[in-house]
């Protein structure tokens, strides 16, 4: 899916942000990663402030996810050319205002973890 879908539509110079999780951190896709963004992926650990396999601070897990499943799944599925065009139709229906409240959000989710000093959260 990266590869097919995601890499294509990135801007030249784009920076990847790895999420690090076991399934997503395979050699084979170590390898693509480096041939795709030479010295332009985060991986695990390698910015110390942050936790990427965090669900609550990262945009990806705690909004988009689950934005896109419920526009995308909100019909009955056919074809995989019909799954392909509302993935498609729902990233693109993504705003600038929908970008800032998630923005606000993270920084409200941030706020909570250094409060809390990392500690356990339910965030809802």
């Amino acid at each position: 899916m990266l590869q097919l879908y995601a890499v294509p539509q990135f801007p030249e110079g784009v920076i990847f942000q790895q999420d690090g999780t076991p399934t997503h951190y395979s050699n084979i896709v170590r390898e693509f990663l480096d041939t795709t963004f030479p010295q332009r992926w985060i991986d695990r650990g390698v910015v110390k402030a942050w936790s990427p396999l965090s669900t609550d601070t990262t945009p990806l897990d705690f909004y988009l996810w689950g934005y896109v499943k419920q526009h995308v799944y909100s019909e009955r599925i056919s074809d995989i050319n019909t799954l392909e065009q509302r993935i498609t139709d729902v990233i693109h229906s993504v705003t600038p205002d929908v970008l800032t409240r998630v923005w606000e959000e993270l920084d409200y989710r941030l706020d909570v973890c250094w409060a809390t000093n990392g500690a356990h959260i339910e965030l809802r």
